[in-house]
C-alpha cells in the first residue's frame, strides 16, 4: 500500500501551508493557507494540481484546517467560493470562531487599503465559514464509512490541533503548527503513542534550540525598559491572537511590579475580541490561567491601552504592540515607517518572518527599504531579534518523534537549509526514513500491510507461564518484556470475498491436529 503526499504549499518555505495526501484512496487536504511574502497569485496554492477542471468537491473527502493563522487558513474563502469547492471543512471550536475576523481583517487591508480587486469579499468569508465542521479535542470523527480523523492539542496559539488521521490499517499524522514548551498562557503539545506509518511535521527552527524562556523574558523585558528610559519608542510587531497575548502578560506583570508610567498600546482592534475568545474558550488555556481566572483575569491588562494614530506625533517614550507580524502591511508597517529613522526607537521581532517580507529584510540588515514603488525608508533604529515564536525547535520536533514513534517523516513549513539538517539528524538518531518535498512534487511511502492474528486465552496463557518458567531457570529477574516466544499453528481462512482480508488464527499444534484429523 502506498501514502501519497504533494505540499501545494509550505514544501521548502515557511508560508502557504497546504499539503494534499491520498491515504488508501481518500484524498485530504490539510490547510489551506496564504503567502505573507507575496501579493499576487502566488499568494494562494496551486490548486490546478488537484484538478485543472475545477473538479474539487468530487475529488476531495475532507479539508481539515489546523489552526486560525493565515498562513493555514488564508486561501479558505478562495478556494470554496471562487474555485468551488463544497465539500466537509473540518477544524476546532476556537478556530471556527477566530478564522472569520482574521480573514476579514486581511481582506480590509488587501482590497480597502491597497485597492486589489480580484479578490474574496465579506459576504464569501461568511458563506465558507457555514461549510465548517467544528470538532473537538480526542473525538473521532467518522468522514464516511472508512475515513476518521481525530484533533489533538498543539499548543502554538488557541485552537491549534495536531489531526490524526486513519483508512483501513493505514495512518498519518499532520502536526501543523505545535509548541513542546508551555508559555504563559498555553500547554505544551500532547499526543497518543499513535505509532503511524507517516508523520507530517513543521520544521520552522529545525536547526534551533532555544535557551531558557526565562532568560528571553528577561533579555526582552531588560531591552524595553533600556529603550524607553533613553526616551525611545518601542515597536513590537505581532499578530493579534497568540504571541501577543503572551508579551502583553508579560509588559503587564513587569509594569505592575515596577509601577512604570511609561505608555502602552496595543493598535488591533481585534485586542479587545482576541481576548473575549480567550476568555470563552479558558478550557484550551494551560492550568495557571485556568485556576486563577475566576479571581483574576489574565487577559484583562490594566497597562495597555488602545491605539490611535495621533499618538505617533507624542513626544517621550512608548511601547507599542502593532499587529500583523512581519511588517508585511497594516498598521505594524506604518508605524515602523515613521520610527525608522530615529536611532533612539526599537523594533522588536518577536517571531519568524517570511522571506519576501519587510521584517526578514530588516532582520537582514538592510538600511534602506523600499516599501512600495514610491515608499523609500531609511533604517537607523535599532533592531532586536528575541525569538517567542511558539514553533518547537529542533529539540522539541525530536521529542515529539520520539514520543509518536512513526514508521516515515515528511518536513514541511521550513526552509530548506533547516529542513536538510533536521532530515539528517532523525536519520541519523532515530533511523527514521524522512523526505522534505518542494512545492508540487509528490512522493510515495510505502505502508506495510498489517494483518490481524487472532489468539485463544488458553494459548497465550500456556506460552506465558512457558516464557516465566524459562525465565527463572536462566536467572533473569523478572520484570516487563517487550515481547514473548508464541509457539503454535497459523491458520488462514480466506472468505468468499476475494476483496477481504483472510482471517488469522494462532492455535496449538495439537488443536490444529484435532481440527484437522491428523
Amino acid at each position: 500500500m502506498t501514502i501519497q503526499i504533494v505540499p501545494l504549499g509550505a514544501g521548502q518555505d515557511v508560508g502557504r501551508s497546504c499539503i494534499f495526501v491520498t491515504i488508501n484512496g481518500k484524498n485530504i487536504m490539510f490547510d489551506c493557507g496564504m503567502h505573507m511574502g507575496y501579493n499576487d497569485a502566488r499568494r494562494f496554492p496551486d490548486f490546478s494540481y488537484i484538478s485543472k477542471m475545477g473538479r474539487f468537491t468530487e475529488i476531495i473527502d475532507a479539508v481539515v484546517i489546523s489552526h486560525f493563522h493565515l498562513d493555514h487558513c488564508g486561501a479558505l474563502p478562495y478556494f470554496t467560493e471562487m474555485c468551488g469547492y463544497d465539500g466537509p471543512i473540518y477544524m476546532t471550536h476556537p478556530t471556527k470562531a477566530i478564522c472569520p475576523i482574521l480573514l476579514e481583517d486581511y481582506r480590509k487591508i488587501t482590497v480597502e487599503r491597497k485597492g486589489e480587486t480580484n479578490f474574496f469579499t465579506s459576504a464569501m468569508i461568511k458563506a465558507c465559514m457555514k461549510k465548517v465542521i467544528p470538532i473537538n479535542l480526542h473525538q473521532t470523527i467518522h468522514i464516511d464509512d472508512e475515513l476518521e480523523i481525530k484533533a489533538y492539542y498543539a499548543g502554538h496559539v488557541l485552537g491549534a490541533a495536531m489531526i490524526y488521521a486513519k483508512v483501513g490499517n493505514e495512518s498519518l499524522v499532520y502536526t501543523g503548527d505545535y509548541n513542546m514548551t508551555p508559555d504563559r498562557h498555553l500547554g505544551s503539545a500532547w499526543i497518543d503513542k499513535l505509532r503511524p506509518d507517516v508523520l507530517i511535521t513543521e520544521s520552522t527552527y529545525g536547526t534551533t534550540i532555544r535557551d531558557s524562556k526565562r532568560s528571553r523574558e528577561r533579555d526582552f523585558l531588560k531591552k524595553v525598559h533600556g529603550c524607553v528610559a533613553a526616551g525611545g519608542k518601542v515597536v513590537i510587531p505581532v499578530f493579534a491572537l497568540g504571541r501577543a497575548q503572551e508579551l502583553c502578560i508579560l509588559i503587564e506583570s513587569y509594569w505592575e511590579r515596577l509601577d512604570l508610567k511609561v505608555p502602552v498600546y496595543f493598535s488591533a482592534g481585534l485586542t479587545q475580541r482576541a481576548n473575549h475568545y480567550y476568555e470563552l474558550f479558558i478550557n484550551w488555556t494551560n492550568q495557571k490561567v485556568k485556576s486563577t481566572f475566576v479571581e483574576r483575569n489574565m487577559f484583562d491588562f490594566k497597562h495597555l491601552q488602545p491605539w490611535d494614530k495621533a499618538y505617533l506625533d507624542h513626544p517621550g517614550p512608548m511601547v507599542i504592540f502593532a499587529s500583523p507580524g512581519m511588517l508585511n502591511l497594516g498598521m505594524s508597517l506604518e508605524i515602523f515607517k515613521r520610527l525608522a529613522p530615529d536611532p533612539k526607537n526599537m523594533v522588536i521581532m518577536p517571531g519568524y518572518c517570511a522571506a519576501g517580507t519587510i521584517g526578514a529584510k530588516v532582520l537582514q540588515g538592510h538600511k534602506v527599504i523600499d516599501v512600495d514603488r514610491f515608499t523609500q525608508v531609511q533604517v537607523n533604529l535599532q533592531v532586536r531579534n528575541l525569538s517567542f515564536s511558539a514553533h518547537a525547535d529542533a529539540k522539541g520536533i525530536m521529542q515529539l518523534l520520539r514520543h509518536c514513534e512513526p514508521r516515515n517523516v515528511v518536513l514541511v513549513h521550513g526552509e530548506k537549509g533547516s529542513m536538510e539538517y533536521l532530515k539528517s539528524k532523525i536519520i541519523k538518531e532515530l533511523n527514521i526514513p524522512c523526505t522534505n518535498p518542494e512545492n508540487g512534487e509528490t512522493i510515495d511511502i510505502e505502508t506495510s500491510q498489517a494483518i490481524e492474528a487472532r489468539i485463544s486465552t488458553a494459548l497465550l496463557k500456556s506460552c506465558l507461564e512457558r516464557d516465566a518458567i524459562t525465565r527463572n531457570e536462566e536467572g533473569e529477574t523478572m520484570g516487563p518484556r517487550t515481547g514473548i516466544p508464541l509457539k503454535g499453528m497459523l491458520r488462514f481462512r480466506y472468505n468468499d470475498e476475494w476483496n477481504k482480508r483472510p482471517q488469522v488464527e494462532l492455535i496449538s499444534e495439537s488443536k490444529f491436529k484435532t481440527d484437522h484429523s491428523l
